[in-house]
């Protein structure tokens, strides 16, 4: 049997699909987190039940890909019964989206979901008169407590034995008449749900328009007998109202407020966090935080400002701190821990193997286990930074980062709908690429993908991780990383209004969206997250990192006759070839010097994936040692090579997952090239502003009279109507 759960976005509708098929769905709460439907199997009644989660909707209208994937589903694959999903703390714009269900034949039972929250307020929902209004089974939930959920299976279960008639709340009002003679329209035609068609024919739905022409020619002359003056001839306007007006009618005897209204706790917090002064800067500073837990050398400041220090053989030990410091924080510490590991395992090797060949010891040691020692060492600080994103985005915070972020981002050419496939960047660029499939407006969704590679990856990390620990003695590393990620969102928004003001030119769509309760994050989805993640990690580790490793190896110990062994890395094939290239490099800075051509052959393989960036430069190091190569550079072409690298092509899995929502191959190219080109510009300017603070200032006043210009010109335009 097939069942599909549907229900507004940030209804507990992925979250109830979790608890029922043990599934690892991701969990938002935000619209468009779930773009095309999931699916699993429940176990726990006499036969298995496929379940299917269906995008998280506002309505069967075809407005967005969530809707139109939703409302085909349902038409076209006749589920056995259909489970609507309703937020019981917002009941009465939940009921719209049942309003339209019920127009199908296909069986309906409303879970009312969060029953727990709504009887911590004092309120009380009457169960037997929302199933009398609405004439479906009614079952109270709380998805994510696991109540009540094997009953209202049970009720699903038996509901889909029995057939059912569509109804429409039309049926109910003034316009009960006509409506039927809409009805009758298809009785002529072989189409299950008639009583939805008609609906929709009667609202002049473009999608039942274009599906029924013969229809649609008959219905105009039905409408012609429709006084619909006070909403201007928008017949879907009418229905809307007529569906408002059903729900209103019967909520006074459904909901029962025992205490009085007070304002909620998400609500006092919302003054603050979404303020319109302090919103952003506390944004911000919850990140500079995260970041602070994450990759401070001096957790809490502790040194700096109160002037303790880690002393003692004990201590020194536990912190893995090789004389007296500052207290490292937890992220910096876990990361000691897991290099020391990782260095003894290696040590250890070399250990087994100092009689082997000087070739095999090489391979092995300095270079597959010293490359993936480079970013496994830095896993325990990527982990934790997700831990803290994972918990932002379930406790509902990450979706008011989206509201506040929506002032910002309009008078950029964005909304707030697309800072959440860029949010998603952060974790990984591939699924914040498939997640622009939310956003309607088109030229919206490819300028979302053109500057989605600006937002720090977790690939990334590792890179600046890598230089945070050499760059300043490490005092300032969580600064250093929390730098490289507040300048790829500063260059995405400079790259927006750029783009929107030249080539993109465009209205900003409306961006309309219901906050979520805040709540605990649950511990089990937050687990499954970090599973998902070091998965992720490790294959990859596994795969195309240490193959990318045994080849690079190679290629920088053999030259091009490589039969006559073994040479010096400046000799070898990598070193000659690194040296021919490096030259175009040179105005970024950290080209230059011997070592120079290594940077750039380390820029290079990261474009194949961004881990190997580190795992190359660990190889490349030689003798010399991964830190000292690294310290080679000036805090200038550090600073360039980490934006390069930040900017430039991210890697071939997002290149493919841009390609397959573009649908264009010049466009996908065209998008390659933007990347490069803004990569090398912002590399060479910071490179050359960080050595020369006057070039800086001059630059940013150029570039902040342009962008005035550029908007202020725009702004005209709309004015006027020209865009």
């Amino acid at each position: 049997m097939k069942f599909c759960l549907a229900g507004n976005p940030n209804s507990g509708k992925t979250t109830l699909f979790n608890a029922l098929t043990g599934s690892t769905a991701h969990v938002g709460n935000w619209p468009g987190v779930t773009v095309d439907k999931r699916e699993g199997t429940y176990k726990k009644l006499s036969e298995k039940i496929h379940i299917v989660d269906l995008p998280g909707i506002y309505s069967m209208s075809p407005y967005t890909p969530e809707e139109v994937v939703s409302r085909n589903f349902v038409l076209d694959e006749n589920p056995d019964v259909i489970i609507n999903i309703v937020d019981a703390t917002n009941l009465e714009r939940n009921l719209y989206l049942t309003t339209q269900l019920l127009e199908t034949d296909i069986p309906l039972v409303i879970a009312l979901n969060m029953m727990d929250v709504v009887e911590k307020n004092g309120d009380k929902i009457n169960l037997q008169q929302l199933e009398k209004a609405f004439g479906v089974p009614v079952v109270s939930i709380s998805a994510i407590k696991k109540d009540n959920i094997d009953k209202l299976m049970q009720v699903a279960y038996e509901t889909s034995k029995k057939t059912r008639k569509g109804y429409s709340v039309i049926s109910k009002t003034e316009y009960a008449d006509t409506f039927e003679k809409f009805v009758r329209l298809y009785d002529n035609e072989n189409c299950k749900n008639k009583i939805f068609h008609a609906v929709k024919m009667f609202e002049a739905d473009e999608l039942e328009v274009s599906g029924y022409p013969s229809v649609a020619s008959a219905a105009l002359k039905v409408k012609e007998n429709i006084d619909s003056t006070e909403f201007d001839g928008d017949f879907e306007a009418l229905v809307a109202d007529l569906r408002y007006r059903f729900i209103s009618l019967h909520m006074s005897s459904v909901i029962k407020k025992l205490k009085k209204q007070e304002v909620s706790r998400s609500d006092k917090a919302d003054k603050v966090l979404t303020h319109r002064v302090w919103g952003i800067p506390l944004f911000l500073l919850i990140m500079f935080a995260v970041f602070h837990f994450t990759f401070s050398e001096d957790f809490l400041f502790l040194n700096k400002l109160f002037g303790v220090e880690v002393s003692g053989d004990f201590w020194l030990t536990f912190f893995q701190l090789e004389e007296a410091g500052a207290v490292p924080s937890p992220g910096v510490w876990l990361q000691s821990w897991m290099g020391w590991l990782t260095g003894s395992l290696i040590d250890l090797v070399r250990g087994w193997l100092s009689n082997s060949p000087v070739w095999l010891s090489g391979l092995l040691c300095d270079g597959l286990l010293s490359g993936l020692d480079a970013i496994f060492s830095f896993l325990p600080q990527i982990l934790l930074l997700f831990l803290f994103l994972s918990i932002m985005e379930d406790s509902g915070y990450m979706a008011r980062a989206a509201f506040i972020m929506d002032r910002a981002f309009r008078k950029f050419g964005l909304s707030g709908k697309a800072f959440m496939p860029l949010l998603m960047c952060f974790g990984c660029g591939v699924p914040g690429v498939m997640a622009t499939k939310t956003l309607e407006n088109e030229k919206e969704r490819r300028l979302t993908m053109m500057i989605a590679p600006f937002f720090s990856c977790g690939a990334k990390l590792p890179i600046w991780l890598a230089f945070a620990g050499i760059m300043f003695a490490g005092q300032y590393g969580d600064l250093v990383v929390f730098s490289i990620y507040l300048a790829g969102i500063v260059v995405a928004v400079i790259a927006a209004m750029i783009l929107k003001f030249t080539v993109m030119k465009g209205e900003t769509p409306p961006f309309i969206m219901e906050l979520p309760t805040y709540h605990l994050p649950q511990f089990k989805n937050l687990m499954i997250r970090l599973w998902d993640k070091l998965k992720h990690f490790l294959y990859k580790a596994a795969t195309i990192i240490a193959g990318s490793i045994v080849v690079l190896w190679f290629l920088s110990n053999f030259g091009f006759a490589f039969w006559n062994g073994m040479v010096s890395i400046e000799e070898s094939m990598l070193g000659q070839i690194g040296n021919v290239i490096k030259y175009v490099f040179y105005p970024l800075g950290f080209a230059d010097g011997a070592d120079g051509w290594k940077f750039v052959v380390a820029s290079i393989t990261g474009l194949l994936a961004k881990e190997q960036v580190v795992s190359s430069l660990e190889v490349l190091a030689g003798a010399a040692g991964f830190e000292a190569l690294l310290g080679g550079l000036s805090v200038a072409a550090s600073y360039s090579f980490m934006l390069f690298n930040l900017l430039a092509v991210p890697c071939m899995a997002m290149v493919a997952a841009v390609h397959g929502e573009m649908a264009s191959g010049k466009r996908t190219w065209q998008a390659i090239g933007f990347w490069i080109a803004t990569a090398y510009v912002v590399s060479m300017v910071a490179y050359w502003s960080i050595r020369f603070w006057w070039i800086g200032v001059c630059l940013l006043a150029v570039i902040i009279a342009a962008l005035t210009y550029m908007y202020c010109k725009n702004k005209k335009r709309l004015q006027k109507g020209v865009c």
